[in-house]
């Protein structure tokens, strides 16, 4: 496997100008007017390639990982497009997402919904995002014997996602606070259902797919059947648990030029790890003072809140938290039994984390 990151994302986005050609061709084969096949395009470009493209091209290093070897140019661009078909899934949610939150930036430069002219017309244009997908999938993977596998997977994916966007919608408004509607267990929940199913088990799911890793096999070294799908979910949804609570750790404890944005969890009531491990620590002193400061849109507020997370050791429990999961996710990884081509492989998982482990931004 290539080690040359900027060769490997640059690959990629090749594939990209390749996959966006065909949607584009599609659109114009159907009469559509110049204007909007304009409109579509900018709607593609604004939207899908602009972000880290971790998870795409993660579709792309797993398949390389599970075959062992290089791919060739078929296998290359029908990885890409299920790595392209998770970014579309992805600029699908984040479109929508901003509009219910009413963010104002999206990696560096206006939500596209403040793009002047489209306001809510950014309703339909994630539509159409998630809709590239199958059409995508159609065009590529039809007479391929896992076409239905991978399909039921992004709409099955998409559910998930769209469950754990609710929760939140309705724990978190910015609106309301009402930190009675907070726990842990919520937070695990919200986590799980929009984020990691779709950012980590998705991408790998489908390279299983795409390699005819079968749902069940039986290895020489190994008594008990193995599920490799169900296998690959133990380990990459607390994987996703864990890529999530960092992120929200760090929007606490990182300044904006290390993680590249200003942290507003306090400001926006997010139902983050950090007010919830708060939560179950607090003296009732300290619960009021979380009531009268967490998610008002006031900085003396937000450095209040931020003191008492210091002063509850927020970064010394965050950096035992760390160290366990680590632990505990080397622990299942280390026990993946591992067979020739068509089987799970351990290097899928070490290199998720190695990617995550103690990230700064």
């Amino acid at each position: 496997m290539s080690t040359d990151k900027a060769a490997r994302r640059a690959k990629f986005e090749g594939a990209w100008l390749v996959i966006k050609q065909e949607l584009l061709d599609h659109f114009n084969g159907e009469g559509m007017p110049k204007d909007a096949a304009e409109w579509y395009e900018r709607n593609l470009e604004y939207n899908v390639p602009g972000g880290k493209l971790n998870r795409g091209m993660s579709v792309v290093d797993t398949v390389e990982i599970l075959k062992g070897r290089a791919l060739n140019d078929d296998e290359y661009l029908k990885a890409a497009v299920l790595g392209w078909g998770v970014e579309l899934l992805q600029a699908f949610f984040l479109v929508s997402d901003d509009m219910m939150d009413s963010s104002i930036t999206r990696r560096g430069q206006p939500c596209w919904y403040r793009v002047p002219r489209v306001g809510s017309i950014a309703i339909n244009d994630s539509f159409m995002l998630e809709a590239a997908i199958y059409h995508l999938l159609k065009k590529h993977f039809r007479s391929e014997s896992y076409y239905i596998d991978v399909v039921e997977l992004f709409l099955e994916t998409s559910h998930q996602t769209e469950m754990g966007q609710l929760i939140d919608l309705i724990t978190a408004s910015e609106d309301e606070v009402d930190l009675s509607k907070f726990s842990l267990k919520k937070h695990s929940l919200i986590v799980i259902y929009k984020t990691a199913y779709y950012s980590f088990y998705l991408p790998v799911a489908l390279a299983l797919f795409m390699c005819h890793v079968p749902t069940e096999y039986i290895l020489p070294s190994s008594p008990t059947p193995i599920r490799p799908y169900d296998l690959a979910k133990s380990i990459l949804i607390p994987l996703g648990e864990y890529f999530q609570v960092q992120d929200d750790f760090l929007d606490f404890s990182g300044t904006p030029e290390q993680i590249g944005k200003i942290g507003t969890d306090i400001l926006d009531n997010k139902c983050s790890w950090c007010i919830n491990t708060a939560l179950s620590l607090v003296t009732p002193e300290q619960r009021k003072l979380l009531d009268d400061n967490y998610g008002r849109k006031d900085k003396e507020c937000e450095a209040k809140v931020k003191a008492l997370f210091e002063e509850l050791k927020l970064r010394e429990i965050y950096a035992a938290y760390e160290q366990k999961v680590y632990r505990e996710l080397n622990g299942l990884i280390d026990g993946i039994p591992e067979g020739g081509e068509g089987t799970l492989k351990r290097a899928v998982f070490t290199s998720f984390l190695g990617k995550i482990y103690q990230r700064q931004k």
